[in-house]
């Protein structure tokens, strides 16, 4: 089997420049180490081999004709389940939507396609991206390709494997709580969730409506600009994208007045020795690079997790409504309208997903909407304005991603409550609708594996993120 599979974006596109490789070589790679590999980790649920090696045939001749279309033309890419490619099966992870096929590309797909990416497969995820660890999917839980017995983080677990595996360069997920960062975090990758309206989310499968945002798992800093750059933008087709300006990285090795901000409220109990350890290490190579180091108070971090999952389910509750076997999806049918509407979503809809529906319907249930949603919404914008705040004084926040290494499989799954703390850290970017990254520590945790760290910046600011990451990659790999 040859190793091109193994390269980043950067180095591949490099090599298909000087016609050293080409794309269909590129793409052979990344199917026989698929073949070989995904039936242990099952990043994949289903695998289009045939449409891309054609794909890959089609970027070559453009190529050839000195006609690419852009920095992903030719790169092979996986494709997390909730997003829709025209043609294609899209269950999000669950048995009600498993003979679903997109009538339409979702906006990001159309972009990606404009630049001539190939597609390898849709990877697998917690159904309807609920959970933190992908053993929530319908179809079978996904395993961490660094440590077989462990989690590869949720709910974007199979393209985080996907990616860490080299199955793909690079591939596309979902975060709606950390489901991009967290994932990226237990399996070594870099992972972005961008500010609230910078990608469309036209056509991705809606968890919770107001969190959602669709972005990059890759294997270096530099691919996952690529990437954002290549997804980013306002669409007709969502409403709340934001008219900002295109996204340029602006790199830099000095960060020789750069203010990281590091919130006394994050560093508390619930960390692991070993995670502390490996962050506070990227601290100090920071500093060494000339940022300034301060710390900041962030009020109401305690309430972000509290105020998620009121908000969250409530959203989850309207937007799964849909999926009740009459108007999308599996019907099973019963002796009337309600035996059809019970069969159908219990026997079809997992356990988390339900679990959610039911906050969401009680919290906006008369007699406690007012004191659970309305008053959580409250609290939202206090949380806002202490990000805000905080901002004001420092260009970003660092935290760990999660409190721990990826851990155990069967660990969590029955402690909804464990699971949901494994957030801690990655929810107030959504709850804010902030831009946050997650990239690994040169340094590792327990039994060798990767540790995150999290930065949270201002509004439409993905650039000073991507420049504080790559600063450090670059310092570690010298």
């Amino acid at each position: 089997m040859s190793e091109l599979h193994t390269y980043s974006i950067t180095e591949a596109r490099a090599k298909l420049d000087d016609g050293s490789i080409s794309s269909r070589e590129l793409t052979e790679s990344c199917f026989e180490a698929i073949h070989d590999q995904d039936e242990s980790v099952h990043a994949f649920l289903e695998t289009w081999k045939d449409e891309a090696l054609k794909e890959a045939e089609v970027a070559d001749a453009r190529r050839a004709n000195g006609d690419r279309l852009g920095v992903l033309d030719g790169i092979p890419l996986g494709i997390k389940d909730n997003i829709l490619i025209e043609g294609r099966r899209c269950t999000a992870g669950s048995k009600i939507l498993e003979n679903y096929v997109a009538v339409r590309d979702a906006t990001v797909i159309k972009k990606l396609k404009a630049q001539g990416a190939v597609f390898v497969g849709r990877t697998n995820m917690d159904e309807f991206a609920m959970g933190s660890s992908t053993e929530n999917s319908a179809y079978g839980v996904t395993r961490n390709p660094l440590d077989a017995g462990r989690v590869p983080g949720g709910s974007s677990g199979g393209s985080a494997a996907a990616v860490a595996a080299d199955f793909c360069l690079a591939a596309l997920g979902s975060d709606t709580g950390g489901s991009i960062r967290q994932p990226a975090s237990f399996c070594g990758l870099v992972g972005l969730k961008p500010t609230y309206g910078r990608v469309s989310r036209s056509g991705l499968m809606a968890m919770a409506s107001s969190f959602d945002q669709i972005g990059p798992l890759t294997k270096n800093v530099e691919d996952a600009a690529y990437v954002f750059q290549a997804i980013a933008g306002k669409d007709a087709l969502d409403q709340t994208t934001a008219d900002a300006p295109a996204f340029q990285p602006a790199w830099r090795e000095d960060l020789t007045g750069l203010r990281i901000g590091l919130p006394k409220q994050a560093w508390g109990e619930g960390i692991d020795a070993d995670v502390r350890e490996s962050v506070l290490s990227v601290v100090e190579r920071l500093r060494s690079l000339g940022a300034e180091i301060v710390d900041v108070d962030l009020p109401y971090s305690d309430e972000v997790l509290a105020v998620y999952y009121v908000v969250v389910p409530c959203e989850v509750s309207a937007n799964l409504s849909r999926f009740d076997g009459m108007r999308y999806g599996v019907r099973l049918q019963g002796a009337g309208l309600l035996e059809t509407y019970l069969r159908t979503r219990g026997e079809l809809i997992g356990r988390e997903p339900r679990r959610r529906m039911l906050l969401g319907a009680y919290a906006l249930s008369a007699g406690y909407y007012d004191a659970y949603y309305k008053k959580a919404k409250k609290v939202q914008t206090l949380i806002r304005n202490a990000y805000q705040s905080a901002l004001t004084n420092v260009d970003v926040l660092l935290t760990p991603t999660t409190p721990s290494v990826a851990y155990g499989l069967g660990e969590k799954v029955n402690d909804p409550l464990a699971m949901y703390l494994g957030d801690l850290f990655t929810v107030g970017a959504n709850v804010t609708g902030l831009p946050a990254l997650s990239f690994p520590s040169a340094t590792k945790g327990s039994a060798g594996l990767p540790v995150g760290v999290h930065l949270t910046g201002r509004m439409f600011d993905e650039a000073t993120l991507f420049a504080v990451a790559r600063a450090y990659e670059s310092s570690s790999n010298g």
